[in-house]
């Protein structure tokens, strides 16, 4: 099928993205930062687990947190992700805050995140920190006993690198703009402090099309839910969270509801879109849950649209419009990996055209273990692309108009053409479960080329039993 001109001209500005070792939720920090964890509610503080024997190895401290928290030994896969992340900077405190994140130990020990998916997040030290809370208040200081009110209040403050602003749960109002600019040293981190428990809901009276509008360089946006589905006055919202700087990461956030009511037309929209507008690059969206975006059949309006350099995996992306996840205008160097996508009209699009500064097409994209289930289409390129793509180890079933398009004489590799028996799929449902079924076909299929090293839920995924394919490790 010919692509639709989607032209979704986001003239905004410019954000982030990290590389993986500066991740916020499982990931490694630097040494210098791991110093010191500042005490917050839902955060790890100190350098020393509780669990585990001061001054021991890494390797016996990990099989300690294993034994205490998991009631187990670990298992090879488990053990050398951990040490790798500690050998990069992570303490082992962090490291059992991660534990405490994963659902094998909130099964054992119940969760004691809420209902929203839960768990703590384990942030570097930052020379600079800011609160935002329900009760808090704008005229206050943004210091943990006296928070800001709003999000916007705290996006005037939040300027510097190095600097961290920790939003506690509430419902705020949405329509602002970031603007500060972190650096490659010194990232600017927005964490919600329970994950989903900080709210971004239209405002009485909307002055902006965007929930969340990011202009900041080297900047993570983790744990956020953006709900569009309560609309009041003025300005719809077309775009959730939207990125066109450099060096980005959107991690872990709910976004949905977005752009359901507005007119389909070519200015478009989309739940997340990471842009190359303002000669952004590499920007990564990670572990977010999209769903229910723009109005059905849409041809304009997407959940994740990337149009640079970058990553987006471990997503779990249903009931949208037009593409589930969709590359156009500059697109290229792209690596789409182990997500979910289902009930959309397209599942995934690689493609380039109404380019802004390049006419190169998309390149050099991997496209690697993905669910792409019952869509009207699997996975197709489109527009302009190049012969380096490649497309491994998905799971592409259900599309009915085809499962695949591919161009320059491309072929997939490693395909499941069957039914991924997830645990309780629906196309209806407001919470489908995609996590596969002990049966599923895609356990242990995956392929490790550009695979995130854990699962949405931050469970690893395991190389001594396979690395699973789509959004989570079973």
């Amino acid at each position: 099928m010919k692509q639709q001109a989607i032209i979704i001209n986001f003239r905004l500005n410019a954000v982030t993205r990290a590389t993986a070792a500066a991740l916020v939720a499982l990931c490694a920090v630097s040494a210098a930062n791991a110093a010191e964890q500042f005490a917050v509610t839902g955060y790890s503080t100190g350098n020393t687990a509780t669990a585990v024997t001061a001054g021991a190895s890494p390797t016996q401290q990990i099989t300690e947190l294993y034994r205490d928290l998991l009631g187990r030994a670990p298992d090879a896969g488990g053990l050398a992700h951990w040490k790798r992340l500690m050998a990069g900077g992570m303490t082992i405190a962090q490291v059992e805050a991660a534990f405490k994140q994963t659902p094998e130990y909130i099964a054992r020990n119940g969760n004691t995140g809420g209902n929203t998916g839960g768990g703590t997040v384990a942030t570097p030290t930052t020379a600079n920190n800011y609160y935002v809370a329900p009760n808090g208040s704008d005229t206050a200081a943004g210091t943990k006993a006296a928070p800001f009110k709003t999000l916007a209040r705290a996006a005037k403050a939040a300027v510097k690198a190095n600097t961290t602003v920790f939003v506690a749960p509430g419902t705020y109002d949405g329509g602002f703009k970031t603007t500060g600019n972190g650096t490659a040293a010194g990232r600017i981190y927005w964490v919600s402090t329970t994950k989903w428990g900080a709210k971004i809901v239209p405002p009485a009276n909307s002055a902006n099309k965007t929930a969340w509008d990011n202009r900041g360089n080297y900047v993570s946006i983790v744990g956020f839910e953006i709900d569009g589905s309560k609309i009041q006055k003025g300005t719809k919202w077309t775009l959730g969270i939207y990125t066109g700087g450099s060096y980005n990461v959107i991690e872990g956030n709910h976004v949905h509801h977005t752009a359901n009511t507005i007119p389909c037309s070519s200015a478009g929209g989309s739940a997340i879109g990471v842009d190359s507008y303002y000669k952004g690059v590499m920007g990564d969206v990670i572990g977010n849950v999209v769903h229910d975006i723009g109005p059905a059949g849409c041809t304009y309006v997407q959940g994740i649209y990337h149009s640079t350099s970058g990553s987006i995996k471990n997503n779990v992306v249903y009931r949208v419009g037009s593409a589930a996840i969709h590359l156009w205008h500059d697109a290229n160097n792209v690596k789409i990996t182990n997500n979910t996508v289902s009930s959309s009209v397209f599942g995934i699009i690689v493609g380039g055209g109404d380019y802004y500064f390049t006419s190169a097409g998309a390149n050099n994209v991997a496209v690697h273990n993905n669910i792409v289930y019952d869509n009207k289409y699997g996975i197709s390129e489109q527009g302009k692309t190049g012969t380096g793509n490649t497309y491994k180890n998905n799971l592409v079933f259900k599309n009915p108009t085809y499962d695949w398009q591919l161009r320059n004489g491309l072929k997939h590799t490693g395909t499941i053409s069957s039914d991924p028996l997830l645990a309780g799929y629906s196309r209806t449902a407001a919470t489908p479960n995609f996590k596969p079924s002990n049966s599923s076909p895609v356990i242990g299929r995956g392929i490790a080329t550009y695979a995130h090293p854990t699962d949405i839920d931050g469970k690893a995924r395991n190389a001594s039993t396979g690395f699973d394919i789509g959004a989570y490790q079973h």
